[in-house]
């Protein structure tokens, strides 16, 4: 048994297809086939499950695969050991980001981060928290930055800040009067939303209180994937959205005056930084997470008179 055959079948596990995974080993199929068929010998027990397609492991090739996901990563750990010792960061960081913090996070982290840390080859992707979950889960990114806490997943989940939401109004809603608003002001007017799949729009759901029913009638839904979109929609038409506060950090005065907070205790959303359990990469996620706590505003760091909203 070798470490590159354990590679090659959590590849196959991952991609589910021996194509693709030698693909992404860098080797031939056939090489690949073999090297697990070899695998499968010395062992005495097939991992998959050939005749299907796509590729599945066994019974017993899934906790196989899992053990040797534990033991990959245990040997990875060896280059951590070497790097710490060298004081320098290098390699790959893999980050997945959900969208309604990407635009209005990173570029406040990215050109800090990459200064102190230039040998470190930084990836990032835009996914919804499922997407995170999911590749966090194969292997395929090293850390994830999403609204927290996600329930029912063996991940571990450290709580960075607590971002306060507000409300965005059209120049034309009633609330403008109002400094300060509540989630019944809110709901009397027409209200703009994210689509389904992302965890703000169960969140602001929870502020309103209100069921996916949509209940009370006579409220307006618009579904759209982008925050910015949400803006936009607002400034043309009438009504209000709910903003995270970091994405109105950039507004004029014009569009400030049209911003509204909550009142106390106001609602936030939980922004963690999460790994699986065995996780990878220590000394550069906890860089990251150091550099990202200190982009945010102070009041950011504490939970006092503040609602964690929950993720539906």
């Amino acid at each position: 048994m070798t470490l590159v055959q354990l590679e090659y079948i959590v590849a196959v596990d991952t991609y589910r297809s021996f194509v693709a995974a030698a693909e992404k080993c860098c080797v031939t199929q056939p090489t690949l086939s073999m090297q697990i068929q070899k695998l499968e010998e010395s062992i005495g027990a097939r991992i998959f499950n050939r005749s299907r397609q796509p590729v599945v492991p066994t019974e017993l090739g899934v906790e196989i695969i899992k053990q040797a996901r534990i033991v990959l990563n245990e040997s990875r750990k060896i280059n951590e050991l070497v790097q710490l010792e060298n004081g320098e960061l290098e390699g790959e960081l893999r980050i997945g980001v959900i969208p309604t913090i990407a635009p209005y996070l990173l570029p406040r982290v990215l050109g800090g981060f990459m200064q102190k840390f230039p040998k470190l080859q930084l990836q990032i992707w835009e996914y919804t928290t499922d997407k995170i979950v999911e590749q966090l889960k194969l292997g395929l990114l090293d850390c994830g930055v999403l609204s927290t806490p996600v329930y029912g997943q063996p991940l571990t989940e450290r709580p960075m800040f607590y971002e306060p939401f507000v409300a965005y109004l059209s120049a034309k809603s009633a609330l403008v009067d109002k400094r300060e608003v509540t989630a019944d002001d809110v709901l009397s007017d027409k209200l703009w939303l994210l689509t389904e799949g992302h965890c703000m729009r169960g969140q602001v759901l929870n502020i309103c209180q209100r069921k996916r029913s949509m209940e009370p009638h006579g409220t307006f839904e618009y579904n759209t994937g982008s925050v910015e979109t949400l803006k936009r929609m607002v400034d043309s038409n009438s009504g209000a959205t709910i903003l995270p506060e970091l994405s109105v950090a950039d507004f004029d005065e014009d569009h400030l005056a049209r911003v509204r907070y909550f009142k106390a205790p106001e609602p936030v959303r939980e922004i963690s930084l999460v790994t699986t359990q065995n996780f990878l990469k220590k000394v550069a996620i906890d860089a990251l997470e150091k550099e990202i706590i200190a982009s945010v505003p102070k009041k950011f760091r504490s939970k006092k008179q503040k609602h964690v909203m929950e993720i539906d």
